[in-house]
């Protein structure tokens, strides 16, 4: 399928349709460029939920939203605690934040947005342990938070880290409930083949040179060789007992055949998954919804599917 009109017309307008330029952005060009994007993105007043705060747990920084009409009691609202896209250099929590007022929302859950330390001042596991760390106190205080069933979600790098919490929670036998992975790195090997890759290396917003500059940046202080999971949950050696997954892909990315091979080794491994490669959109759709028909039904859809399974669940 061609790329969605209003995609490509808006790929145009911010001058992502074009070749990197010879010169690699510094780190500090890139994620001004993310904030940029995610700025242009804007329309609108924020979606409204019931309350937003800013807070630390476990000294990382987290920024809280909580439903309107929130209910009292055990069990009353899942919580999702979300991972930030930006190939573990970028991104922030205002650069996601309009993403996790939208799973508030449309899920009635309590969301929990992480901003766990970035490479290259903090290559991995820093951020994974982030997320490892604030995930674990909201499972050990969930009466604090949404007090039902806990999940993990994220985009991008934050689908993998996403992934990789969920990898780490099922090792020390604490089943989370499901998780969301939108267009996920799930391997930073040298060894890696992916088709996708190759075929939409540039012109798709994220690009092939760059994933190179992020692994380069996150894995600073590890061989890739050595990149098996948590750093690359498609190379875990088992993937049995994994929460019920939704994961959503774009055709034009190239991440699209990892994220779509992590839901092939869910699947094979008995995992419930709700596998989906949407025709003619591009890493970073959840961004793109209000100005693409096509993103925003690719993003309703899958924000459905995750919130039936938060809610079907054994809590």
């Amino acid at each position: 399928m061609a790329l969605d009109p209003e995609i490509a017309a808006l790929l145009k307008e911010l001058g992502l349709d074009v070749p990197e330029p010879a010169e690699p952005p510094t780190v500090a060009e890139m994620r001004e460029a993310t904030r940029a994007f995610s700025l242009a993105l804007s329309t609108g007043p924020p979606i409204e939920v019931g309350a937003v705060t800013d807070d630390r747990i476990t000294g990382v920084p987290v920024r809280i939203y909580r439903p309107e009409d929130e209910p009292a009691g055990e069990g009353a609202v899942p919580t999702v605690v979300y991972f930030h896209g930006g190939g573990f250099v970028t991104g922030d929590l205002d650069t996601h934040d309009g993403i996790c007022r939208r799973l508030c929302r449309d899920l009635a859950a309590v969301v929990v947005a992480v901003a766990y330390r970035l490479a290259p001042e903090f290559p991995f596991p820093a951020g994974f342990d982030d997320c490892v760390a604030v995930t674990s106190h909201v499972g050990d205080h969930i009466a604090d938070y949404g007090g039902g069933s806990l999940a993990v979600a994220g985009d991008s790098a934050g689908g993998s880290l996403a992934a990789g919490v969920a990898l780490a929670f099922r090792d020390e036998g604490r089943p989370l409930a499901a998780q969301f992975l939108a267009y996920p790195g799930t391997d930073l090997s040298d060894e890696r083949h992916h088709r996708s890759l190759t075929e939409h290396a540039t012109g798709y917003v994220l690009t092939r040179a760059g994933i190179d500059r992020f692994k380069d940046f996150y894995l600073s202080e590890i061989p890739a060789a050595a990149a098996g999971a948590p750093a690359s949950p498609l190379l875990a050696d088992s993937h049995e007992g994994l929460p019920p997954a939704v994961i959503g892909c774009a055709e034009f990315d190239p991440l699209r055949d990892e994220g779509l091979a992590y839901a092939d080794a869910l699947l094979a491994a008995d995992v419930v998954v709700d596998k989906h490669v949407f025709p003619g959109l591009v890493h970073g759709f959840l961004h793109l919804a209000a100005r693409s028909q096509a993103a925003e039904a690719a993003t309703a859809r899958l924000i459905a599917e995750f919130g039936e399974l938060l809610r079907s669940l054994p809590r």
